[in-house]
């Protein structure tokens, strides 16, 4: 590694001085070694400046400390001391707006963590909390610098304490872009949104070699913690992509749906889908008979400007959608039963997913939009013993605490518990709709009437036929499609084609709404 007295004596004059500072800049923007950049694209990996130009705007970045080495002695650091010290920190833009960024450059160390790697973190940190801009971290690194002992675990320390402080103030986006071991892996957890590539992006507290040890289990470093089983089967990771290049323009579409912190509006884009435009295909997507299953996805294409939404948490809980979309180029949050998944019924894993969203865009002033067709939570030993009390409770706590404007539409079923969780009216939401093939009730009526006739179908002489009529009965009296209208437990019931018209109309009107909660230092939300 050259270092500055190794470099030729120029002129003791301005232009000797500035020659000297050009060839400084150019050996940190080479990086260590062409060896170390042939390593890192051997394992299919980006360098970490080749990143920051794919997620910013180009010409746009502006580095912070670059010239910043680290002052630790001792197993040999002393004679390294590359510059940046294995961090790329700086802002830029992305589609011309602010956004800080701190890289792992994993040819340093390993893009091991230490003392001034930790600081030059901390200083991107207060700077995007103080500027109020969003802040996306390009994870690819090896966790603590060993060598540096316990300064080096100091140094995630005080990353994580500006996490939390962060949070809720300016959107927070990890992209995971190589191995994340260790304590480390809690700091992605601490932040907005997780992306994930595979084959090249880990995440997990312990090793597999530390899980042979202590469990006996072998397992490769993908199988523990891949992208693929984040995504699908822990909830951690919210996206999951081939490669870097789109995973990082992905990014940037997601940077684009959210405002710079929690004091703006997200961005608004002109619209040429017609507000009023018709959902005609509506009446054919969603069948009137409440057995039946459908892709509620297509009820979202069919609502939404131009077809076009960023689902999060595509894979995971795949029982209830969350997405991102706009409305007349407004963005807006939609929470959505998903029937073709477990019949859309709420769980555990379901509730998480949607509460979490729910925070997510009340903290960042994005209208909620939920679509309910729901049958209830789902039964069974697991659900209860795994908490689903405390869990779906969550989802509840999120909704009864947004003040940003919330609509609901009640497609089909919506039965017990799970209709009242899904934003009813009584619990806020501003806004509440039905389609004419809408089923509010506590149950369904097949279980109603066993339970309220059960007497009647016992003595009956055809139980059978009994059963059916009091079925009949039932829906007649307390499951007709304007049973909750009629009560003022809906505002209207409305026809299926008028949806995306509707529900621009409504959140045009409540643009301005403001609603206060009550003074506290915080709520003390289930766990």
């Amino acid at each position: 590694m050259t270092t500055v007295e190794d470099l030729p004596a120029g002129a003791n004059d301005a232009r000797g001085r500035v020659a000297e500072l050009h060839a400084i800049r150019e050996q940190v923007r080479r990086g260590p070694s062409e060896r170390a950049t042939e390593a890192q694209r051997a394992k299919g990996k980006l360098t970490a400046r080749e990143r920051i130009e794919l997620l910013l705007d180009e010409g746009s970045f502006n580095e912070v400390e670059p010239l910043r080495r680290h002052r630790a002695t001792g197993f040999g650091l002393e004679a390294k001391k590359p510059y940046t010290d294995g961090v790329i920190t700086g802002w830029g833009t992305v589609h011309g707006r602010t956004v800080f960024v701190y890289a792992h450059d994993f040819r340093i160390f390993g893009g091991a963590l230490g003392e001034a790697h930790a600081t030059k973190i901390h200083k991107i940190m207060d700077m995007a909390i103080q500027a109020g801009a969003p802040l996306v971290s390009l994870n690819d690194g090896a966790g603590a610098r060993i060598q540096e002992g316990v300064s080096a675990l100091a140094g995630y320390g005080g990353i994580f304490q500006r996490n939390t402080k962060a949070s809720g103030v300016i959107p927070q986006i990890s992209v995971m872009l190589g191995p994340c071991a260790g304590g480390a892996a809690y700091s992605p957890a601490l932040t907005d949104f997780v992306f994930m590539v595979r084959e090249t992006s880990q995440m997990f507290i312990t090793g597999p070699d530390v899980v042979r040890a202590v469990t006996g289990e072998e397992i490769t470093q993908n199988g523990l913690g891949g992208a693929d089983v984040h995504a699908e089967t822990s909830g951690v990771a919210h996206f999951a992509y081939d490669d870097e290049a789109t995973c990082l323009e992905e990014v940037r579409y997601l940077l684009s749906l959210l405002p710079a912190n929690n004091r703006e509006n997200p961005p608004t884009v002109s619209c040429e889908d017609p507000a009023d435009r018709s959902g005609d295909a509506l009446l054919d997507l969603v069948p009137a008979d409440g057995n039946r299953p459908y892709d509620m996805r297509k009820v979202i294409e069919e609502i939404v400007d131009d077809g076009e939404y960023l689902e999060v948490h595509e894979r995971w809980a795949t029982n209830i959608i969350c997405a991102l979309s706009r409305l007349d180029g407004k963005v807006v949050g939609i929470i959505a039963n998903q029937p073709q998944s477990l019949a859309g019924v709420l769980d555990i894993e379901a509730s998480e997913k949607a509460a979490r969203f729910v925070q997510m865009c009340d903290a960042f002033n994005i209208p909620i939009v939920t679509l309910l067709d729901v049958p209830g939570f789902l039964p069974g030993v697991d659900q209860e013993h795994g908490g689903i009390i405390r869990h779906g409770a969550k989802l509840l706590y999120a909704y009864c605490n947004a003040t940003v404007p919330r609509i609901s539409i009640v497609l089909r079923k919506a039965y017990g518990g799970a209709y009242i969780v899904m934003d009813s009216q009584s619990i806020g939401a501003d806004l509440t709709y039905a389609w004419p093939t809408n089923e509010i009730a506590v149950m369904g009526a097949e279980g109603a009437a066993n339970v309220i006739f059960r007497k009647q179908i016992a003595e009956a002489d055809d139980s059978d036929a009994m059963r059916t009529r009091m079925v009949k009965e039932y829906k007649s009296e307390l499951m007709h499609p304007y049973y909750a209208a009629e009560r003022g437990l809906v505002d209207d019931v409305i026809d299926p084609t008028d949806t995306r018209h509707t529900l621009i109309r409504a959140l045009d009107m409540l643009r301005t709404k403001h609603a206060d909660l009550p003074a506290r230092k915080h709520g003390n939300p289930p766990q």
